[in-house]
């Protein structure tokens, strides 16, 4: 089988000559280090002063364009503190970015888990709309399910590509029950949502649905993060107002994606945070996200307790990006399902490997984002899915 390999713009000649001079090494130099062959730096630690980017989100636009959000961490990785979510652009299907955009500056506070969807049935702009939801944050998770701080939801909107944006619009009313809005019937203290892209529904009985995954926590902390469960938000009106899902009727459910099947069925695959299963959960609506099937774990997708991506493809088949391991972030690999089962997988990268999301940028060929190394940088991988 041969393999076409494409150089990048301003490919140099020492480049060049580097890679001959590599190509006279031991197939074993070459075999040891197989992450370091395809995949390329995104974001950087230091990158245009800040420490840490983590939780990648992606998105293809209609016209072909590709951007790239993630968490710019200022000060440290951790999840609470000075974090902005910036943004790259790529205008040939991932082969060079742009330059670092900050598309959400929350002061000294947090905003984070972006998620990226576009609105194609809206008549009002020919090219689409593009939502960015994302999350802010006055306390630390913990301090949060304590009851000693708050987490909104909210989203921006962009005509144009993701050049300009719209002023922010708070949602977290709609979304997001407490003692303060529901008389005490609902305690809901920590809100997030996915993190990664969103979905919108294409099926003829809710085509146009905006569908976000989103979890919350109820009450105060319990054991093995029982007070977790996975939801989902949507709209039938283009953003205009939003309504939650029921609960996924699974303790501990935690950061989850969502994906549209091709019989219309919405599924949510699911971290599960007690760590007991080091597997995925699954759940199926078959009402367009608003009340969710028993769920069910998938023993075939390994998963050390971390964020994993989904995605359904032009062809119709499902991709899945995630960690391969039981115990540790390690040796990102890519799942295919083919006549409703899992393919042996590809391995992605071999090294220390987290968070990750997908984007189709042709048929077939797949754009990864991920973190990588430790979570010091956020690293891209091409990957063409054989048919």
């Amino acid at each position: 089988m041969f393999k076409l390999y494409r150089f990048k713009k301003g490919v140099t000649l020492w480049r060049l000559l580097f890679l001959v001079a590599l190509s006279n090494c031991s197939i074993d130099f070459v075999v040891a280090q197989p992450q370091e062959i395809d995949a390329e730096v995104l974001f950087s630690a230091g990158e245009s002063g800040y420490r840490c980017f983590r939780i990648p989100a992606t998105i293809t636009s209609p016209t072909g364009e590709i951007l790239a959000f993630a968490e710019g961490r200022k000060t440290s990785c951790a999840d609470f503190g000075d974090v902005d979510i910036v943004m790259k652009r790529s205008v040939d299907e991932g082969l060079t970015w742009s330059r670092l955009f900050v598309v959400v500056d929350n002061g000294t506070d947090q905003a984070g888990n972006s998620a990226p969807v576009w609105d194609v049935f809206d008549s009002r702009y020919p090219t689409g709309r593009l939502f960015l939801f994302y999350n802010t944050g006055n306390a630390s998770e913990w301090e949060v399910r304590e009851g000693k701080g708050s987490r909104d939801g909210w989203y921006i909107t962009s005509a144009d590509q993701g050049r300009s944006w719209s002023d922010p619009v708070n949602i977290t009313s709609q979304i997001h029950p407490t003692t303060e809005t529901s008389n005490g019937v609902k305690d809901f203290r920590t809100l997030a949502f996915t993190p990664g892209h969103a979905i919108q529904l294409t099926s003829e009985r809710f085509k146009g649905r905006i569908v976000v995954a989103a979890n919350h926590s109820h009450g105060p902390p319990m054991l093995d993060f029982e007070d977790y469960r996975s939801f989902a938000i949507f709209s039938d009106d283009h953003g205009k107002t939003w309504m939650m899902s029921d609960d996924v009727n699974q303790p501990a459910s935690n950061e989850a994606m969502a994906v549209e099947l091709e019989d219309g069925q919405v599924m949510m695959n699911i971290r599960m945070q007690d760590g007991k299963v080091r597997r995925r959960l699954v759940c199926l609506s078959d009402d367009g996200g608003k009340t969710w099937q028993t769920p069910y774990i998938d023993y075939t997708l390994k998963n050390p307790v971390c964020q994993a991506s989904i995605l359904m493809l032009e062809s119709g088949e499902l991709a899945f990006v995630g960690p391969n391991d039981e115990i540790d972030r390690k040796n990102l690999s890519l799942w295919k399902m083919k006549d409703g089962e899992w393919l042996n997988p590809w391995l992605i990268y071999r090294g220390p490997s987290a968070y990750s999301d997908i984007t189709e940028v042709a048929p077939g060929e797949l754009l990864i984002l991920f973190e990588a190394d430790d979570y010091s940088r956020i690293l891209t991988k091409r990957h063409l899915i054989e048919p």
